[in-house]
């Protein structure tokens, strides 16, 4: 195994173990939106309908189990039952960056045990979006994945100590994997954000699904940060763009555009407003991950039963039957939200 291998793999498991330890709490704004109780829903809670449609395959709720790990023997066990909840409820899965797969065949499994598992389920791959578009078809074929997202991480590299430096090209780049790959393309920030400025730069070279990954949740600067001995980043711990703001000015570019809403999403009076405010999925990692390794399988099982039964209890408070109906939702914007719009 040569030393730059070895890094990887080090890294993959100090990224979970850092995130377990990490506390810095950033809002999300969705505290600044506003959805108004109707007293006469005139539904039955058995009439509420969460199903929907995603890259062709029907799934049983909004809702993704987002990129978090892969390439390890820790990983690879917490890809198994990641897998496994996926396949429970009916929900897509995406792994975690895919790049020390390509460079050693001893990591694959890790990740090809999610579509082992999930068998027809929707699988998506993961690689930087500096990736070529021989390893973008790599990374598809190697989990016959129904789809790809390519993450921007310019934040995170520029905190680790030993990231890249150079970010020039991305645009084109991505343009080109749109053009030349055969599945579709997912353009995601890791916890950043994403502007309607760039979202509207990836719509023009060919995106049709953005994962806004707004600040919020996992705060990959304080990660980097505790693996950095020689510069502290502490005092940028708040930067990136909260995940109600980046989808808000995410959403009205074209309806042709989907919008993935993930970035701090734990409960389900979250995954509700960025429904009702332009998302077409919710995308959770970081909630899940901590059930999975505080609690095991059952309780990370427990804690998205929980979720998903909640969300239809909102859904019939707000005299909703459907999802297409729950994305016609009047809401309000207050506080701090409403200033930044």
């Amino acid at each position: 195994m040569t030393k730059e291998l070895r890094k990887r793999k080090d890294r993959k498991n100090e990224h979970i173990d850092y995130f377990m330890k990490s506390n810095y709490k950033r809002s999300t704004l969705f505290e600044d939106i506003y959805l108004e109780h109707n007293a006469l829903p005139e539904l039955n809670f058995e009439d509420i309908d969460t199903k929907t449609v995603f890259m062709g395959k029907k799934i049983d709720f909004p809702l993704m189990i987002n990129a978090i790990t892969g390439g390890t023997d820790f990983s690879r066990e917490i890809n198994v039952e990641l897998a496994r909840l996926a396949k429970k409820f009916n929900i897509p899965i995406a792994v975690g960056s895919q790049t020390i797969a390509l460079q050693n065949e001893d990591s694959r499994q890790s990740f090809q045990v999610v579509r082992d598992i999930l068998e027809d389920g929707i699988v998506i791959a993961n690689l930087s979006a500096s990736s070529s578009i021989d390893e973008v078809n790599s990374a598809i074929d190697m989990i016959r994945a129904d789809g790809i997202q390519l993450h921007l991480n310019a934040a995170q590299e520029l905190s680790m100590k030993e990231g890249d430096r150079n970010f020039k090209g991305i645009i084109d780049n991505i343009k080109n994997v749109v053009n030349s790959a055969n599945k579709p393309v997912i353009v995601k920030e890791v916890g950043f954000g994403i502007s309607r400025n760039a979202a509207e730069r990836l719509y023009n070279v060919g995106i049709r699904y953005i994962d806004v990954s707004g600040a919020g949740g996992t705060n990959f600067i304080e990660i980097e940060n505790m693996r950095n001995d020689e510069y502290d980043f502490t005092d940028v711990y708040s930067w990136g763009i909260p995940t109600a703001l980046s989808l808000l000015q995410c959403t009205g570019i074209s309806n042709e555009l989907n919008i993935i809403a993930s970035g701090g999403i734990k409960d389900s009076q979250e995954v509700v407003k960025s429904l009702c405010i332009g998302a077409k999925l919710a995308g959770i990692s970081g909630q899940v991950l901590r059930h999975l390794l505080d609690g095991g399988f059952e309780d990370a099982s427990n804690y998205l039963k929980e979720l998903t039964y909640k969300i239809k209890v909102l859904m019939l408070l707000l005299g909703k039957q459907n999802l297409k109906e729950l994305q016609n939702t009047p809401y309000k914007i207050k506080g701090e939200l409403k200033e930044l719009l």
